[in-house]
């Protein structure tokens, strides 16, 4: 069995022109797998703390070197002669390398940068896709199928041009559709949601996550924007697609209280139920992300509840596809799905846990990119490979975004090739 021979790391620039992490795995058989790691602008407390510079004379303090040096001085030489297949004892020894509750010492930007190139690399020793080894490996469902996606097309919040309080307003394409219908069906009403900002005259440039960030009065204004636009396709909605959302409630939470500019007084949790209830009866609502506050504890049983024969109750910053916070809502029954991050945890071990950990308790699992992207595609190759219900992408446009698009597209048509 082939060995590691060398791992090295660099930093590269992600799609906000903020530096993040790359790590290089070289093989004793020549073999070479890489692997760059996201990072995110709405985060929730408990993730796994991403290690940064802090130098204001350096990429505005953003810089990675520290995470960098981590990886080529103390996780590279700890890992050389070691067998990349062996992904779990492999990231247990990176865990205890760095010895924290939260990967605080070395980063979990440098740890999961050789997590996710070690199982690449041990893809390529079995001459195997990624998806397909990830399926073999750890055997979540019984057949390997791709997701259905999830496109974020108006941002708001964090990823907008700060005149949209939620974070994201989404289309999803109805889960019979296969993927490359899907894939249709989110690039078309991109398209026509483009034209109905230009014939309004709205100023709309792109955020984040390459969907538009309109110039809008109210967040109701762009659930009536995705009507037009929809109406301008060949598509119905609650037929071929629903719409969704992730709040971000965090960002727009104070004093107990969520402030929407959609009304003077601010709303309750009791109050954002019920409007994600009227959201669901007037728009097809089919699934909230991050709903409430993340310490609302008490407020995300109440939310699933009442809502979860309505729709998805997603939890994110809730979450952070942590097992210790999973396990707690399934036993509280504060949630009905995961999203799945890998970079909020930290290796690709723990994130597969937490995967099977909400699949054996019957819950969606939503697979999603982070607003600062790479061209990295290893997060379409997770989805697949260990059973995803959704993949959340972004738009169907930035580069970052398309190449994971693509790559479960280059999966469907080999899958179907295997028929």
């Amino acid at each position: 069995m082939a060995t590691i021979k060398r791992i090295f790391a660099r930093e590269i620039l992600d799609s906000r022109a903020f530096p993040t992490v790359e790590a290089t795995v070289e093989l004793d058989n020549g073999m070479v797998a890489k692997s760059a790691v996201p990072s995110g602008t709405s985060t929730g407390a408990n993730e796994a703390v991403e290690l940064r510079d802090h130098d204001p004379l350096r990429f505005a303090g953003k810089g990675v070197t520290r995470a960098v040096k981590n990886v080529n001085e103390i996780l590279a030489p700890a890992l050389i002669g070691k067998d990349p297949t062996t992904q779990t004892a492999i990231d247990q020894l990176l865990v205890n390398l760095d010895g924290s509750p939260n990967k605080a010492a070395l980063g979990a930007n440098a740890i999961l940068s050789v997590s996710q190139a070690v199982s690449k690399a041990g893809a390529l020793v079995h001459n195997l896709p990624l998806y397909q080894y990830f399926f073999l490996k750890y055997k979540l469902v019984e057949a390997v199928s791709t997701p259905s996606p999830i496109f974020n097309l108006i941002n708001g919040g964090a990823h907008g041009a700060g005149n949209l309080d939620i974070q994201e307003f989404q289309i999803v394409p109805a889960t019979h559709k296969k993927f490359s219908e899907a894939l249709q069906i989110g690039v078309e009403i991109f398209l026509a949601l483009d034209e109905v900002l230009i014939g309004k005259g709205a100023v709309h440039s792109v955020g984040i996550e390459g969907g538009f960030a309109p110039d809008l009065y109210s967040n109701a204004d762009a659930f009536q924007l995705f009507l037009e636009a929809i109406a301008r396709t060949n598509y119905h909605i609650a037929k071929d697609l629903f719409l969704a959302i992730d709040a971000g409630s965090n960002h727009y939470y104070a004093n107990g209280k969520y402030k929407l500019r959609d009304r003077s007084e601010p709303y309750s949790a009791d109050e954002m139920i019920a409007y994600y209830k009227t959201l669901h009866e007037k728009y097809s609502l089919i699934s909230v992300e991050d709903g409430l506050h993340e310490s609302d504890w008490d407020g995300w049983k109440k939310m699933t509840a009442e809502l979860q024969d309505k729709m998805m109750i997603i939890g994110d910053d809730f979450l952070t596809t942590n097992k210790q916070y999973v396990l707690k809502a399934i036993a509280e029954k504060a949630c009905t799905a995961v999203l799945v991050k890998p970079n909020q945890i930290g290796t690709v071990s723990e994130t597969v846990e937490v995967v099977k950990i909400a699949k054996d308790a019957g819950w969606q699992t939503v697979f999603s990119h982070r607003s600062g992207e790479t061209t990295d595609d290893f997060i379409a190759d997770m989805a697949v490979g260990l059973g995803g219900d959704f993949a959340k992408f972004g738009a169907p446009n930035r580069g970052e975004r398309v190449a994971k698009y693509n790559r479960l597209w280059e999966i469907e048509k080999e899958l179907e090739a295997q028929k």
